[in-house]
C-alpha cells in the first residue's frame, strides 16, 4: 500500500513562510501534493512531520497555526480514503493515479467560498441586492479571518466558529454585528446541507447568533435646533451633511436611500411623492419651505435627482449611494460634537428622532406610523417603546431626588 508523508520545504527566505505538502510514494514512484497551507520554519518539527507552535507565539498567530493543522488532518484523510478505494478495486495503481482521483475528488465538491459567492451573486441576479452584499461582507469578513485558506463544509467545526467568533469580538465588534456575521455563514451553510453538498453537524451550537436589543437614540427638538443653528459655511463637507439629517427629518423621517433615489419629478402640486425602498410602500408628504431652502443650495447639480448623493447614472447607483451614507454618517459624529450633543449622531437618528418628537406632541399612533412608512401600528408602538424607554428613568430619578 502507498505511504502518505508530510513535509516542509523552507522559503529561501528564512523570514518568509515554507510551503507543506504531501508525499506520495509506491513502489518506489514518489509524487507530490502541494497544499495550500504556509507555515514559517520554526514552526515545522522534522522529526515528528508535523507543524508545532513557536514560542513566544501570538494567540492570533497559534489560532492560525490550530487551523493549518485542522486542513492538514482533513486532506491527510481525503488522501488516506483515496488509497482506501484505490485497494479497495484488488486492481494495480500508481502514485500518481492516487493524487489524480484525489483532485478530482476535491473539485467535485464545493469549497465555501465558492458556494458562499455564488450565493451572492444568485441573490443579485434575484434583484435581493443588499441580500447579496451581506453575503459578500460575510464572506470577505471570513475570508480575513481564513487569510484566504478556503475549506469545505466537512471542514466547518463547532471549535472552528467558535475561534472565528473569537477573532471578531477581537476586532472589537459588538455581539450583535459578530452574530450578524455568523447568522449568514448558517445560512449559507444550511442551504449547503439541503443540497447535499455537507452533512449536518451543528456548527454554530455554541456560538451567539441572536439579537441583542439596542437602545434607539432620538433628539429633542432643541438639539435639532441646536444642529440646525450651526454655521458650518466654513466647512462644507459638515454642512452636507447636516443638511442631509434636516432633509430627512423635515421629510418625516425619511431614510437615507429614499433621499438618495427621490428624483425632481417626484415634487408636483407641493407634495412628494415616493415608494419606500424598504417596504414597497408609497409615501406622500407636503413640500415645506425649510425642505425647499435645502434642495435650493444644492440646485446646481446637472442630475434628475432631487439631492447629490447619486452623482452618476452609469450603474453604479449602489455604490455611489453606500459610499455617501458612510461619509455622511462619519461627518455627522463631528457634526454632533459642535452641536454639543452627546449621543453617536447619525441618519436613523433623524427618523428616530421624528417619531419620538410626534409621540412627545400626542400624535395619534396611526398618524406616527402612516407619517413612517411602517406596514402597521404594532411595528410603531414596538419602535416608539424602544425610543422611550429613557424617560422612565429620567421620572426614576426626579422621585428620587425627592426622598
Amino acid at each position: 500500500m502507498a505511504s502518505i508523508k508530510l513535509r516542509f520545504k523552507a522559503h529561501v527566505d528564512n523570514g518568509k513562510k515554507g510551503t507543506l505538502y504531501f508525499q506520495i510514494i509506491h513502489r518506489r514512484e514518489v509524487r507530490q501534493v502541494k497544499t495550500c497551507c504556509r507555515i514559517y520554519a520554526g514552526e515545522w518539527d522534522e522529526r515528528d512531520s508535523c507543524v508545532v507552535k513557536m514560542s513566544p507565539v501570538s494567540d492570533r498567530r497559534a489560532d492560525e497555526l490550530m487551523m493549518v493543522r485542522e486542513r492538514l488532518a482533513w486532506e491527510q484523510r481525503k488522501l488516506e480514503r483515496v488509497l482506501d478505494v484505490l485497494e479497495s478495486t484488488g486492481m494495480a495503481y500508481t502514485a500518481k493515479d492516487v493524487i489524480n482521483l484525489y483532485k478530482k475528488q476535491l473539485s467535485d465538491h464545493n469549497s465555501v467560498f465558492e458556494y458562499a459567492k455564488r450565493q451572492s451573486e444568485r441573490q443579485q441576479e434575484l434583484g435581493r441586492v443588499r441580500t447579496s452584499e451581506t453575503y459578500q461582507q460575510a464572506l470577505n469578513s471570513f475570508r480575513r479571518f481564513r487569510e484566504n485558506v478556503d475549506l469545505h463544509f466537512d471542514m466547518l467545526t463547532a471549535d472552528l466558529m467558535g475561534q472565528y467568533e473569537s477573532y471578531l469580538r477581537a476586532k472589537g465588534l459588538t455581539r450583535n454585528t459578530t452574530s450578524f456575521y455568523i447568522r449568514i455563514l448558517r445560512c449559507i451553510y444550511n442551504r449547503a446541507v439541503e443540497e447535499g453538498l455537507a452533512k449536518q453537524t451543528d456548527p454554530f451550537k455554541r456560538v451567539y447568533t441572536g439579537v441583542d436589543k439596542t437602545p434607539k437614540r432620538a433628539l429633542t427638538l432643541k438639539e435639532i435646533k441646536r444642529i440646525k443653528d450651526l454655521d458650518l459655511t466654513a466647512h462644507p463637507a459638515l454642512e452636507y451633511a447636516r443638511d442631509m439629517f434636516l432633509f430627512s427629518f423635515y421629510m418625516r423621517g425619511m431614510s437615507f436611500i429614499d433621499i438618495a433615489y427621490l428624483k425632481k419629478k417626484d415634487l408636483s402640486n407641493g407634495y412628494v411623492s415616493y415608494i419606500r425602498k424598504k417596504t414597497g410602500q408609497q409615501i406622500c408628504v407636503r413640500w415645506e419651505h425649510s425642505m425647499q431652502e435645502i434642495v435650493d443650495k444644492y440646485s446646481k447639480h446637472p442630475s434628475p435627482y432631487m439631492l447629490p448623493i447619486i452623482i452618476r447614472q452609469d450603474g453604479t447607483e449602489r455604490q455611489q449611494y453606500l459610499s455617501k451614507i458612510l461619509f455622511v454618517n462619519r461627518k455627522l459624529k463631528r457634526v454632533a460634537a459642535m452641536a454639543k450633543i452627546a449621543i453617536p449622531l447619525s441618519m436613523y437618528v433623524s427618523r428616530h428622532s421624528w417619531a419620538s418628537i410626534a409621540k412627545s406632541k400626542n400624535v395619534p399612533l396611526s398618524v406616527i406610523s402612516e407619517g413612517l412608512g411602517h406596514d402597521n401600528e404594532e411595528t410603531t408602538r414596538i419602535y416608539l417603546a424602544a425610543i422611550q424607554t429613557n424617560q422612565i428613568d429620567k421620572a426614576n430619578n426626579s422621585i428620587l431626588k425627592e426622598l
